[in-house]
């Protein structure tokens, strides 16, 4: 594992910090580049000192999530890193990255000195220049200020949460999006450090990683049985995630008591991670609900629930996986915790 910068740089290193929206990915990114020697997630740009997590998820701070990252020049030039970065995100969006969106999740470079800020503009203006893109490069330049070090549980949590980092880098349509605009060009100078195209797990790895009714019932369509199944009348807090993927689901604040036997919802917590399609399997038109990431089969949707939205979010337990509250932080869902306060 890399280790975490001091705030000194030593005499043969140097410092580069770049916002790319989700910092998850950016570090995820430059942690495989040869020559870099340490990096860091953390919150820049912004006016309130010390911010967290949620006060810079509320748009409210003016910080963005970057990446601070400790390299030295004699193995990777700092161009070489521009380069990394610009094939890492949207540069064309103001204000966004992929689905997520706001001031928070803006692309900047934050130069340390005179060099970087006349490389980064050149290299701004070289790719305006190549026609990869049909609208104007956005992503701003501009002065590095005070770095603040995000939560522990953001570090490396490409590796801490394996799952639930594939499974939001695959909705949120990065990859997509990278591989549509580079193709397959390496996303390093060093073609031995691209990153591999995310993939869902096969049959065979499923049938090892399931207990035989998840299998049935994720990947059959099958269903368990009512007033038999884990979670039915399960009511302590936390949150239900996609058995496969990880990808958060549901809320306790949303579970109710339906009479059905099954778990029920009258929401989902994550709308992006929940498809609808339509089901006639039984005779009758209904309305599935699969994951998105992990097309995991959970269940089905009905119009028999409380107001005032008047849904009935039918789960299988078995498709269902819960974390409750006192472990979100330590299986990295710390976000969820404001919810559940």
């Amino acid at each position: 594992m890399l280790a975490q910068p001091d705030s000194s740089v030593g005499a043969r290193f140097e410092k580069a910090t770049f916002a790319g929206g989700c910092f998850w990915c950016t570090q995820h990114s430059f942690d495989k580049v040869k020559g870099v020697v340490s990096t860091t997630v953390g919150y820049t740009g912004g006016s309130k000192e010390n911010p967290t997590y949620e006060e810079v998820s509320s748009g409210t701070t003016g910080h963005t999530g970057a990446t601070e990252i400790v390299y030295d020049p004699s193995i990777v030039s700092y161009s070489e890193l521009l380069d990394i970065f610009w094939r890492n995100i949207d540069p064309t969006t103001s204000n966004r990255q992929f689905f997520d969106s706001g001031t928070q999740h803006r692309t900047a470079i934050f130069y340390h000195n005179e060099e970087q800020k006349r490389l980064a503009e050149a290299s701004k203006e070289k790719l305006q220049k190549s026609g990869r893109y049909n609208k104007p490069i956005v992503t701003e330049i501009t002065k590095a200020s005070k770095f603040y070090k995000a939560e522990e549980y953001h570090q490396q949590y490409y590796k801490k949460n394996a799952s639930r980092y594939e499974s939001y880098k695959n909705a949120s349509g990065r990859e997509q999006f990278l591989k549509k605009i580079w193709g397959d060009l390496s996303l390093t100078k060093n073609p031995a450090n691209a990153q591999k195209e995310l993939k869902n797990p096969s049959k065979e790895d499923l049938k090892k990683k399931l207990t035989p009714l998840q299998y049935k019932v994720t990947q059959q369509c099958g269903t368990e049985k009512a007033f038999d199944n884990e979670y039915w009348n399960n009511k302590r807090e936390g949150i239900y995630v996609d058995i496969v993927s990880g990808e958060p689901l549901f809320s306790s604040l949303d579970k109710y008591d339906s009479g059905t036997g099954w778990p029920s919802f009258k929401k989902s917590l994550e709308p992006k991670n929940i498809i609808e399609k339509e089901d006639k399997k039984l005779f009758t038109k209904r309305t599935e609900v699969r994951s998105r990431n992990a097309d995991s089969h959970l269940g089905h949707v009905f119009s028999d629930g409380p107001k005032p939205a008047g849904l009935r979010y039918c789960i299988n337990s078995a498709a269902l996986r819960f974390i409750p509250k006192e472990n979100l932080e330590k299986e990295g869902y710390a976000e969820y915790l404001k919810l559940l306060k």
